[in-house]
């Protein structure tokens, strides 16, 4: 039986990561097509793009692992199936139990996998990746998520503490220097709100402290319009989605939100989602089994794999819709995280059911 269950979870792995590679290929090539346009600006060469393109890699790996494990246990099930292999093992003793048990074992290997990508490899890669797009452009833009984020103004260094979902910026400090690397001026202001007619931000509640041979002067201001490299399209660019964070880094950035009496939903959803949808995988393996073990004359294999990519794809959109609704209808962020797993789960097993009462 040992010899049965390790045959079996090694038809499943090799082709789950054959698809996984295939949908990688698919995803990477895309994402080079889609960057073609921006190729040559500053010293953003093929080489800086490819690289930028590859880091992407983990990121997909951790979506599309739900997906490649679907769709490749429906095929090396369906295989098995097709070669009366399943036949055999269900007459040698195999009950549909001691199947969903061997399966089981794979798709938390799969899960543990989905969560080593997600925690460690994707926020690592998705920031290297953002680093290395805007320093080949010639903005050199970093984040730190204690500090802000610091960037380089021409002769100036900027300091953003907070960015709020609408792009507002808060706490805003500026560090201008002469031409001999001397502090001329530091300024601080409150708010910032960009003013898309005008191409600039309009900062409020200033104070400006200015550095004039040995002297001192301060100056308060209620606005002022400023205009700096710093875009919408920049920040876009340079913060990293909730669902790309870390699971520590989520935790101590809801800490932070909450001592600042900030809303915090999106980052509960996000961290509820990084623990749960691991666990997709083992749902996906549940759902394959029913699917796979239908008769012949209900159709052969391809047909078996288009309906995994359709499952596979109603999975990947309902996960986004489910996350959107959450944040929309301030749903709990468990019941959004675990809700598209909790629905294929509840579909593979009444399938099971059905079949096991015929």
């Amino acid at each position: 039986m040992k010899t049965l269950a390790r045959y079996l979870i090694a038809e499943v792995l090799r082709t789950s990561f054959f698809v996984l590679a295939a949908l990688l290929g698919l995803f990477l090539f895309f994402d080079l097509i889609g960057e073609l346009g921006s190729l040559g600006k500053g010293g953003y060469t093929f080489l800086k793009l490819l690289g930028y393109v590859l880091l992407l890699t983990p990121g997909h790996a951790y979506e599309l692992m739900p997906i490649a494990v679907l769709i490749g246990g429906l095929f090396a099930l369906s295989m098995l199936n097709q070669h009366s292999e399943l036949t055999v093992m269900r007459v040698g003793g195999l009950s549909v139990q001691r199947m969903l048990g061997i399966l089981g074992i794979a798709g938390l290997g799969f899960a543990a996998l989905t969560l080593l990508a997600g925690e460690y490899l994707a926020p690592r890669a998705e920031r290297a990746a953002t680093q290395l797009r805007l320093a080949a452009k010639g903005q050199l833009v970093t984040q730190d998520f204690r500090s802000g984020f610091w960037m380089k103004d021409d002769g100036s260094f900027v300091n953003v503490r907070e960015v709020l979902p609408d792009q507002t910026l808060r706490d805003i400090n500026v560090y201008q220097f002469d031409a001999k690397r001397r502090l001329s001026l530091q300024g601080q202001a409150q708010r910032g709100v960009w003013q898309p007619k005008e191409g600039a931000w309009l900062l409020s509640d200033i104070t400006a402290t200015h550095f004039e041979a040995g002297q001192v002067r301060v100056e308060k201001l209620d606005t002022f319009l400023w205009r700096s490299v710093l875009t919408p399209d920049t920040l876009a660019v340079l913060l990293i989605a909730p669902e790309q964070m870390s699971v520590v880094t989520l935790l101590d950035y809801i800490d932070h939100l909450k001592r600042n009496q900030q809303q915090t939903r999106r980052y509960e959803i996000a961290l509820w989602t990084k623990l749960v949808y691991p666990l997709a995988c083992l749902a996906m393996l549940v759902i394959a089994l029913p699917f796979a073990q239908t008769q012949r004359r209900a159709g052969g294999i391809g047909i078996k794999l288009f309906v995994g990519i359709m499952l596979g794809l109603g999975f990947y959109f309902i996960n986004k819709l489910v996350g959107h609704m959450g944040l929309l209808y301030d749903w709990p962020p468990l019941l959004a995280a675990s809700l598209p797993s909790t629905l294929f789960l509840s579909l593979a097993i009444y399938l099971l059911w059905r079949q096991e009462r015929r």
